[in-house]
């Protein structure tokens, strides 16, 4: 009776195998090289490999992933070469590959490993996400930052020291390497140089590590040792990579929480954060499934949702292409600059300049540079793209609306700003205080950082509120209230004559 049972039970497991996709495969193999990598790292760094057994890549060869049908799939490469096809995604596959053009790599446990895993790393892979981040603002964001005189005068003005000179007045200096590695570049991203090698004592004894300048550092914009630019790291943390974690907006609220960019604070007030918080999204909604189906897999989008995800509805019609262009569903750039305006042509924003000779993509009348813009054309088109995702929850005429009220809204701020700028040139006009115009910093006198929070801080809270609906943030959170009030003590400055921080001749 026994092995009549047993019997039967094999019959069944038999038969599952042979019928249900995927379990007559084999296990999925970890790579010699993989292999060494864990002997050691499971002792000297337990947690990195706990997220790596975790991850989606432990468990499947990029054979396997290209198997899927081409809306499940989350892998962009149609062919591997060598043996990268057939074994998992572990420690070596990404920490030994191309070591000619990496910078950072070093002889350790008889294989060349670099430790700064890069997107032309990633591409073996998903080559077509590197293509679309690589037109990204984002992955050109320490040049675009670094590289403008203009910003860099804003980075001195927010990160220098400031001291009392001789005249009792005060002197800004220039801030150090490290002040901007910890502040605007943990997001725009740092230059990783390698400076020397140097003995470390590890549990496997001494060993020689390169010491890498600008380390650590997981910003967007990242110059790597490969001279590549950007961190897939930054959205997918390491050494899991999950998607879920790209698609929650906490993740986002790492470089979008402050009050230049609120995205996070303004999406947390709107109905959607409401929705996504109040029905405790994290616990209900699926956010690994591929494609990822409105009103199936999630209930109210996230920012994922809007700027980036493969969007499918329930008869798997596509709602809007996967991207890792974040611009390809935004016609205007409504944060960071003063005035909002058309996205730039090309990621390198650093080829701009204004009419009036300034490296910025409006001048300070608010006139755009359109030969450096994309074309009202390609602006329709990407917002067409964005309200195709509006639309798979609301009506034509709920999106319409609300297109129309943030157009509005541009248009009003940047009337706001304009009015802010016609003071400061005033008090610029009547060398009350020093401008560009004098080959001196806009930012470092009181009338001039009140100038630069009415647009940095108030007119981007007031734009961001009405594109994602987050009312009160906009008004007085952060918004309109702050951004008129600013306006006011500009006006009260300049006529009391109280604009400089200098001390009378």
């Amino acid at each position: 009776m026994r092995q009549a049972r047993w019997v039967a039970w094999a019959a069944v497991g038999m038969l599952l195998i042979f019928t249900i996709p995927g379990l007559a495969r084999e296990k999925a193999e970890i790579s010699p090289q993989s292999r060494s990598c864990l002997g050691c790292h499971k002792t000297a760094t337990p947690a990195i490999v706990a997220d790596w057994q975790n991850s989606r890549m432990s468990q499947t060869t990029p054979a396997q992933a290209m198997e899927k049908d081409q809306l499940e799939r989350r892998i962009s490469a149609d062919a591997i070469a060598g043996h990268l096809e057939t074994v998992v995604v572990g420690c070596a596959e990404c920490h030994t590959l191309r070591p000619e053009t990496h910078a950072d790599s070093f002889a350790h446990a008889g294989q060349k490993v670099h430790t700064v895993v890069t997107p032309e790393d990633c591409a073996v892979c998903h080559s077509r996400e590197r293509e679309e981040f690589s037109n990204n603002l984002m992955a050109e964001a320490h040049g675009n930052l670094m590289d403008n005189s203009l910003y860099d005068a804003l980075i001195t003005a927010v990160n220098g020291r400031l001291s009392i000179d001789d005249n009792n007045g005060l002197s800004q200096h220039k801030p150090d390497e490290q002040t901007n590695a910890d502040s605007c570049l943990f997001c725009h991203g740092t230059k990783l140089t390698v400076e020397k090698t140097a003995e470390r004592q590890t549990s496997m004894g001494p060993m020689e590590f390169p010491v890498i300048r600008g380390w650590p550092n997981q910003g967007v914009g990242r110059i790597n040792p490969d001279d590549s630019r950007g961190a897939c790291s930054a959205c997918h943390p390491r050494h899991r990579f999950a998607i879920e974690t790209a698609r929650k907006p906490e993740t986002c609220s790492q470089c979008h929480k402050g009050p230049d960019v609120p995205a996070y604070k303004v999406y947390r007030v709107s109905k959607h954060g409401n929705i996504y918080n109040a029905g405790k999204a994290s616990e209900k909604w699926d956010f690994s499934a591929v494609p990822w189906t409105v009103g199936e897999h999630l209930e109210a989008p996230t920012c994922a949702t809007c700027h980036v995800s493969l969007l499918t509805d329930a008869n798997n019609r596509v709602i809007a292409e996967r991207t890792h262009q974040m611009n390809d569903r935004l016609g205007r750039r409504i944060f960071g600059l003063p005035y909002a305006h058309a996205h730039p042509q090309s990621a390198d924003t650093t080829k701009i300049q204004s009419k009036d000779g300034l490296p910025l993509p409006t001048a300070l009348d608010g006139t755009p540079a359109e030969e450096f813009l994309i074309s009202k054309q390609e602006q329709q088109k990407r917002t067409r793209t964005l309200q195709q995702v509006c639309l798979s929850c609301h009506s034509t005429g709920w999106v319409e609306g609300h297109f129309n009220r943030l157009a509005n809204t541009v248009e009003t701020t940047n009337e706001q700003v304009r009015t802010a700028t016609q003071i400061l040139e005033k008090a610029w006009q009547t060398g009350a205080a020093r401008g560009p115009q004098s080959r001196a910093s806009p930012f470092d006198e009181p009338i001039e950082r009140m100038w630069t929070e009415t647009w940095l801080f108030y007119a981007n809270s007031v734009r961001f509120a009405s594109a994602m609906g987050g009312a009160d943030y906009g008004v007085f959170a952060q918004g309109r209230w702050h951004l008129t009030r600013s306006i006011h003590k500009m006006a009260e400055m300049a006529e009391s004559g109280a604009v400089s921080s200098r001390q009378a001749p």
